[in-house]
């Protein structure tokens, strides 16, 4: 079912007298999705996670009434498109943004979501069927830039974890039993995996660092060391191009402990290490280079196949 708007239309009594209400119309095309609106607060909720400003360019694949771009310009100041096969939506949506004064900063199109250029997006919203998302998920991994923020409202994207999911009560909803809505926010991640090498001048010793990362997804793990010795990696993060990385080892009998920030750009690292020990923790720039490529386990997955016709 899908909230924002989609390919189909189920009816249109959308914020008053626009359109005539028709009865429910399920879609019979893989890969389209019939539309039910998704309650107000639920867009203001998803927008709200997404931390969305002035300076987004936000993307709704199946926009129905238009509401998510609407609301991300008018209360957020974003510019941004909507994309839905239903014409009348379409043209229902371009009149609400009009009327809402945002007419020039929301735009919506009669377009197929498949077909639909999403590389602007800072930030992409959807409320599409299950096998849906598992469609275009391979689409906006390798089209949406690192950092990308996408929002789903009821469904997932099957085996791709979500960085943040909650539940909110949805007594307006027009379909489901619990009268509940789901809420699932995912960063675009950059290419953390491979091998890695950098050095550090630690009072005045030269000591190299080589870490390999394996990555599935934004998790990340993978082993770390120094001179030859390993490093224990306590934890690893991935945010879009930023990476985050805690070790733990001994040097000279003492313990140490290792804090690496930075943001990937390309085949390198620039950040910031910070090493703590008892004499006081000792701050450096953190500048790695890749060294070999690693393809992320999540780079193999396909969109499922198409079901055979009956």
């Amino acid at each position: 079912m899908k909230g924002t708007g989609s390919a189909r239309a189920w009816c249109v009594a959308a914020l008053a007298t626009a359109l005539c209400a028709a009865p429910p119309a399920w879609s019979q095309d893989y890969g389209d999705t019939p539309y039910v609106q998704t309650p107000q607060h639920v867009v203001d909720k998803m927008l709200e996670i997404a931390k969305v400003g002035p300076r987004d360019y936000v993307i709704d694949l199946g926009s129905g009434d238009g509401r998510m771009i609407i609301t991300a310009a008018k209360k957020y100041g974003a510019r941004g498109f909507g994309v839905d096969l239903d014409k009348r939506l379409v043209v229902l949506s371009n009149k609400l943004a009009a009327k809402a004064g945002v007419g020039k900063r929301a735009v919506f199109y009669a377009r197929d979501l498949h077909e639909t250029d999403v590389s602007p997006a800072t930030v992409l919203t959807l409320y599409l069927l299950p096998e849906v998302n598992l469609m275009v998920r391979p689409k906006l991994l390798a089209t949406l830039k690192p950092g990308t923020r996408i929002v789903s409202h009821d469904y997932d994207m099957g085996d791709w974890p979500p960085d943040l999911a909650l539940v909110l009560d949805a007594p307006d909803k027009p379909v489901g039993r619990d009268f509940k809505s789901k809420v699932f926010y995912w960063v675009v991640p950059g290419k953390a995996s491979g091998k890695w090498r950098w050095q550090l001048a630690i009072d005045g010793k030269v000591e190299i660092f080589e870490l390999t990362l394996n990555q599935n997804f934004q998790k990340i793990s993978g082993t770390l060391t120094m001179g030859g010795r390993n490093l224990k990696i306590e934890d690893a993060k991935l945010t879009g191009e930023r990476i985050d990385l805690v070790a733990t080892g001994a040097s000279g009998g003492e313990a140490l402990r290792y804090q690496f920030s930075g943001r990937i750009i390309n085949h390198a690292i620039d950040g910031d290490a910070r090493i703590v020990r008892k004499q006081g923790a000792l701050q450096l720039a953190w500048n790695a280079s890749r060294t070999e490529l690693i393809e992320p386990a999540h780079a193999a997955l396909k969109a499922p196949p198409m079901p055979l016709l009956q």
